[in-house]
């Protein structure tokens, strides 16, 4: 099937590690983050830099080594945790927030692993209530037509051409999730990205980005068919 793409107890260990991320080896070592009673609430505390250092590590992943994320540069906000869930929607439910650069997975205990997330300008073209249609490991990216007419340089990538094979270079990243609304494609892509920099800020192009190992994480927790919010 040829997409059109845009550039675009229980511990909380286990939870942030992403154990259900297949292939994922690097990031196999559990790491800690506490809860402490705040009245009637739960208050989530943040990974430690040691345990930052571990989900952030370098990852072999089907053949690829995707380098470290330097998490220290990037605002604390916006590396993976868990928070209180602000968005009011049911568990299971992926929930972008453009306005904060956040996005949310919904939890069934009334918390949220939130993820920082870069966007373009396509991130901001499309709102609203859609699924996760369908998932893809190391995807191919194809620019649309209008991407080509602005640089003709890249319709050596175009649908006629096969588009750019998988790699650490291609603007997908190491996953994509692909949003479908009434059964029609939004264009509407999470995806990763090496281009740590881009994290928590609006940049010229392309949907909606996570760190590679976000992104793996994330992939590894949503099924097809997963219902997702932007707003």
């Amino acid at each position: 099937m040829q997409v059109k793409n845009i550039d675009c107890g229980i511990s909380r260990r286990g939870l942030l590690l992403g154990f259900g991320a297949t292939g994922l080896t690097a990031m196999s070592t559990a790491c800690t983050s506490t809860t402490r009673e705040r009245g009637p609430q739960l208050s989530y505390m943040p990974p430690s830099p040691e345990e930052y250092s571990q989900m952030y590590s370098a990852v072999s992943d089907d053949g690829y080594i995707i380098p470290a994320a330097p998490f220290e540069r990037i605002g604390k906000q916006y590396l993976r945790q868990t928070v209180e869930n602000p968005t009011g929607e049911g568990p299971g439910t992926v929930v972008v927030d453009t306005s904060r650069h956040f996005l949310y997975l919904v939890q069934k205990d009334g918390s949220a692993l939130r993820y920082g997330v870069g966007l373009g300008r396509a991130g901001f073209e499309w709102s609203g209530r859609a699924v996760v249609q369908w998932k893809r490991k190391w995807p191919t990216w194809t620019p649309p037509a209008e991407m080509i007419a602005r640089d003709p340089k890249l319709a050596k990538y175009s649908a006629d051409n096969g588009g750019m094979k998988p790699g650490l270079d291609n603007p997908l990243g190491s996953r994509a999730l692909y949003i479908f609304q009434d059964g029609v494609d939004t264009l509407y892509r999470l995806h990763g990205t090496p281009e740590w920099a881009s994290i928590g800020k609006s940049v010229s192009s392309g949907c909606v980005r996570l760190l590679n190992q976000d992104v793996i994480d994330l992939y590894g927790r949503v099924p097809n068919r997963t219902p997702i919010l932007v707003v």
